[in-house]
């Protein structure tokens, strides 16, 4: 019977996986759990640009990108206390070249023959994926951004084409009362078709410019009450110079579908003009409350200032460019921007008010 040389076999299986290791496409690297490096293939160097020897005198943390300094913390800790068997992450890393890349760094723990254990560091290199993604984010933010001054532009475009139309409507009727001959004229019947269709097109044009309503999906369930807090806290030194007295009486569990950003817009804007538009006769008071209706948390700012006239200003109160008082800080769009924000959300606001007494907003929001 033929013995078995054991060391040759341990030998030979040692020298396989000696090739495995070094031969693989992926860097490998072995890693002690101070974070040193103890082994590491051709591939780990390649990928970095340095050499083995420039490696293992090297604190990775000195090629890692500094804001992914952390990126192992949580889930190293999980790992050794043997919550999980293996983890990954990416990171960015200095090439020696000074170039920046992203890896993606998959983790495990072993356990060599003298029972202590080390960390396997395999290596993907991700930057193309990375870049690309990169690119794609600039171009959509780009996109975002043109689409914005589109909308912009259109809302400007067809609030000033509306007015045109509207003022040319107007003479054509001016023309008729005092001319009453000329409707007979065929060039004056042609001009009055040609302003119908321009009020045709122009209402056409407002329908398309409207702001669209944000999908539910994106929408998040928010506190209305701590966004009123949040609002008023904001405006502290505006009500103490003004003397105003602001009583928030909102339901505490009161909850609203909507985004973060554009109800911190509606609540500040109706809040600043209450106080900016106060009567200088009584003291300013500004009480805010809200009740379910349906579907809707109507969130209600009622306040004692100087009013507005309904009837003459009802129809143009949350249009673009249009001021009602001669406060010098008006420019007439505050209200347009809040109102396209409720519609957005799916919602709708309501106002009263009268000269002299003051006014009442209710806004429709959508309940979480």
């Amino acid at each position: 019977m033929k013995a078995i040389d054991s060391n040759r076999n341990f030998s030979n299986a040692h020298d396989v996986l000696d090739r495995v290791f070094n031969n693989t496409y992926n860097g490998i690297a072995v890693v002690n759990l101070e974070g040193n490096w103890l082994k590491v293939n051709d591939s780990v160097c390649d990928l970095l640009g340095y050499s083995r020897w420039e490696l293992f005198n090297m604190d990775i943390n000195n090629i890692v990108f500094v804001e992914d300094l952390g990126a192992h913390e949580k889930k190293y800790e999980k790992l050794i206390h043997g919550k999980i068997d293996k983890y990954r992450v990416k990171q960015r890393y200095f090439h020696k070249d000074g170039s920046l890349i992203w890896v993606l760094v998959y983790v495990s723990l072993v356990y060599f023959k003298e029972g202590r254990p080390h960390m396997i560091w395999q290596f993907n290199d991700i930057t193309k994926q990375e870049r690309s993604k990169a690119k794609l984010r600039a171009m959509l933010e780009v996109a975002k951004e043109q689409n914005e001054r589109l909308s912009s532009f259109a809302n400007i475009v067809t609030h000033n084409l509306r007015s045109h139309s509207g003022n040319l409507t107007t003479i054509t009727e001016f023309l008729e009362e005092d001319l009453p001959d000329i409707s007979h004229s065929e060039n004056f019947i042609l001009l009055k078709k040609a302003v119908e269709n321009l009020q045709e097109t122009v209402s056409h044009l407002t329908e398309v410019a409207r702001i669209k309503e944000i999908e539910q999906s994106k929408l998040v369930s928010l506190n209305l009450y701590d966004f009123v807090e949040k609002a008023m806290y904001n405006i502290i030194a505006m009500a103490q110079n003004a003397n105003a007295i602001i009583y928030n009486e909102i339901n505490e569990v009161h909850k609203v579908r909507g985004v973060p950003a554009y109800l911190d817009s509606i609540i500040l804007n109706f809040l600043t003009n209450a106080i900016k538009y106060r009567s200088n006769k009584r003291t300013p008071i500004i009480e805010l409350s809200s009740e379910i209706q349906d579907e809707f948390v109507v969130f209600r700012i009622k306040d004692n200032g100087i009013g507005i006239d309904i009837k003459k200003y009802g129809d143009k109160l949350f249009q673009m460019y249009k001021t009602f008082h001669d406060n010098k800080d008006a420019i007439g769009i505050g209200l347009f921007i809040t109102k396209n924000h409720i519609e957005s959300l799916g919602g709708k606001v309501e106002v009263k008010s009268k000269v002299g007494v003051g006014t009442e907003f209710s806004i429709y929001l959508k309940k979480a």
